[in-house]
């Protein structure tokens, strides 16, 4: 096909660039309708724009009809394959069913614990009865919003007791009453799923029978039904099935009518659901189902708190009082003229407009007070855990105080009898000798010294006094081993009486150290070479380090310095984090599509030498065909490359000349 290509470009059939293709299957030619009959073959394909035809050559014919038998041969395969595979599988079918739903049961188990990871959830403690005492309740679809834009969630705290088992939340627009509403029942619903829930670990849970839920506008056109008619059927069907382990969640209370008569029917409703005996969280505006919770048993009265002075919501709930809407406040920080605003002031009359401030007075002090309780409650227990803690310290240091105390004394007994053995040992072998009767009697007083140093421990003693006996123990014993191993080296020496042992022949101070000496550190394992002296300090090659050491602290060895030549040649542990981090971030193609040439010929350089680096065998450059500019440009950089062996074009079923294949 390439050849019949080039001799068609040649001969001016086809234009230069033109590059084989494929149509239904089938490698074909684009060529101008004008030049379509001087190529023999067969048509297959016209472009949309009708400028290009798709010719198949006659000499290509039979080839694509191999590809196309051979193609048929593997479906044909492909079936027999499965056939044989199905029969092996069958007998096993109940089997493979019975896996599939354990890994869908694993699957999902494995999906509420990610989810739970996500939103920081628990599984509390649940009653088998109806019980909401949640403390810092988040919805968890809310909080994963916020959380992306890095702005804080309000927990929410509520509280439903069997003699307050309705909660009217009240309070301004915007404040975050539909948000507590459905907060609560998608938590409870989680929950009776059998998912965990974000709420704190001393929050207590329930469950219940029906959870019934009036939120949103569920007017219909189809079954004739007003905003204020879906209200009352939802109200019907409530009030027909609650029960003491019911859980209501009702949004504006109420709303859809006339107020008066609208909040008057949502009081007799309410009264039906508190004889009833249901749980429920219900959110309105109206002031009559404010003063019902405030006169009935079984009810309260819950509030959205609002900032008056920042003019803002600050969307935490508050139980025991009612809430303000406001309305005032949001209507002026909206622009409403003030001439509208005291119109409305003067229609709704002084006096709700007074209760309303004394209500907003209330909640405002509330909102101070509660911060202020609870700021002192959480410096009690900050308190509370740092008195403990420094208890379990002074617990700790006193129980370890006697523990090394008693290890101290211990130690200083079996000193004691091991100094009694050695000092009788010594007196006996004096004796033997025919010492000098001062060096018994010297000996004798040592004993009684360190008897009397001993018996003077006590575990009541200061820290201070004991550590100071127990090092002049300890100096002693060195003394008793010095002197022991000094009569071990003279053994074999005549001594005549009045003759004393000799001492050590050299000190660490009279050792001469020499250039080329091979010495160490005392106490150290590195070994070094001494390169010069000069008085008491010498300059010590330690490796690759030279530095300046006194020769009292030096001592000769004829361990040899290590070679640190392959030292050298170790790659550091940055530049082998380097080179992984490239290897798992590589990517064996390069897309410089719509780049300059400038630009694409920086990326393609980049591109090699972390291919090079990574060692890749071979890597594709995705450049495009359009005038072959940035294509000559590309491959005459590679060719500059010595590491490249060659670069050349894709296989036309893979992009033809509009790619770039490099091999190293």
């Amino acid at each position: 096909l390439y050849n019949i290509l080039h001799a068609a470009q040649s001969e001016g059939l086809v234009e230069k660039d033109a590059t084989p293709t494929l149509r239904d299957g089938r490698l074909v030619v684009p060529v101008a309708p004008a030049m379509k009959r001087r190529i023999k073959g067969i048509v297959h394909d016209e472009s949309s724009t009708g400028k290009t035809v798709f010719i198949e050559p006659t000499e290509v014919v039979e080839a694509n009809n191999r590809i196309r038998e051979l193609e048929a041969d593997e479906r044909r395969e492909i079936i027999v394959i499965l056939t044989e595979f199905s029969k092996l599988v069958r007998p096993h079918v109940d089997d493979i069913i019975y896996a599939y739903q354990l890994l869908a049961e694993i699957d999902f188990i494995r999906a509420r614990a990610e989810f739970a990871r996500l939103t920081s959830a628990i599984e509390p403690d649940v009653n088998a009865g109806p019980v909401v005492d949640w403390i810092t309740a988040r919805h968890p679809l809310l909080w994963l919003s916020l959380k992306k834009q890095d702005k804080p969630i309000v927990p929410l705290d509520i509280m439903l007791t069997s003699d307050r088992h309705i909660l009217i939340i009240s309070g301004p627009n915007a404040g975050g009453k539909s948000v507590c509403l459905k907060t609560v029942g998608l938590l409870q619903y989680m929950l009776q799923c059998g998912l965990s829930i974000p709420v704190s670990e001393r929050s207590k849970v329930g469950v219940f029978e029906d959870i019934m839920i009036d939120i949103g506008d569920e007017q219909s056109i189809e079954n004739d039904l007003s905003t204020y008619s879906s209200h009352l059927l939802n109200m019907k069907n409530m009030m027909r099935r609650a029960g003491e382990a019911t859980l209501l969640l009702i949004d504006e209370f109420g709303t859809g009518t006339e107020p008066q008569i609208g909040g008057a029917m949502a009081e007799a409703v309410l009264n039906q659901f508190v004889k009833k005996h249901a749980w429920g969280v219900i959110t309105t505006h109206y002031q009559n189902l404010k003063h019902y919770a405030d006169s009935h048993d079984g009810i309260a009265n819950g509030a959205m708190l609002y900032d008056r002075h920042e003019m803002r919501p600050l969307f935490q709930l508050a139980i025991g009082q009612p809430g303000s809407s406001f309305a005032i406040e949001i209507a002026r920080k909206t622009g409403i003229p003030d001439e509208v605003i005291r119109e409305a002031s003067a229609i709704v009359g002084s006096d709700y407009i007074q209760s309303d401030k004394y209500l907003q007075d209330i909640v405002r002090d509330k909102c101070y007070w509660e911060n202020k309780r609870q700021s002192v409650h959480q410096r009690e227990k900050d308190l509370e855990k740092t008195i403990a803690k420094y208890e379990e310290e002074i617990k700790e240091l006193a129980q370890k105080r006697k523990e090394i105390l008693r290890q101290a004394k211990e130690q200083a007994q079996e000193l004691l009898k091991e100094s009694n053995r050695n000092i009788e040992n010594t007196i006996r072998e004096i004796r033997e000798c025919q010492a000098e009767k001062e060096e018994t009697k010297r000996l004798r007083e040592e004993l009684n010294a360190f008897k009397e140093d001993v018996s003077e421990i006590d575990t009541k003693s200061a820290d201070d006094l004991i550590e100071k006996k127990m090092r002049q123990i300890m100096e002693r014993k060195e003394r008793r081993e010095k002197r022991k191993k000094d009569k071990k080296e003279n053994a074999g020496k005549p001594t005549t009486i009045g003759t004393k042992l000799p001492t050590p022949t050299a000190s660490a101070e009279q050792q001469t150290f020499a250039v080329g000496d091979t010495v160490r550190m005392r106490g150290l394992t590195t070994v070094g070479t001494v390169e010069s002296v000069q008085g008491k300090e010498a300059t010590v090659v330690f490796g690759d380090v030279r530095t300046k050491v006194k020769t009292s602290r030096l001592e000769h060895t004829v361990k040899k310095p290590e070679s640190t030549q392959l030292a050298t040649f170790a790659i550091s542990r940055e530049t082998r984090q380097t080179i992984d981090s490239h290897k798992l971030n590589f990517r064996q193609d390069l897309d410089v599509r719509g780049m300059r040439g400038d630009e694409a010929l920086n990326a393609v350089q980049h591109f090699i030498d972390d291919a090079i680096l990574v060692g890749m065998s071979r890597v594709r450059i995705l450049h495009g065909k359009g005038n072959g500019i940035l294509r000559q440009l590309i491959r005459q950089y590679l060719q500059s490359v010595p590491n490249v062996t060659s670069c050349k074009d894709e296989h036309v079923q893979f992009g033809g000349a509009g790619i770039t294949v490099v091999d190293f």
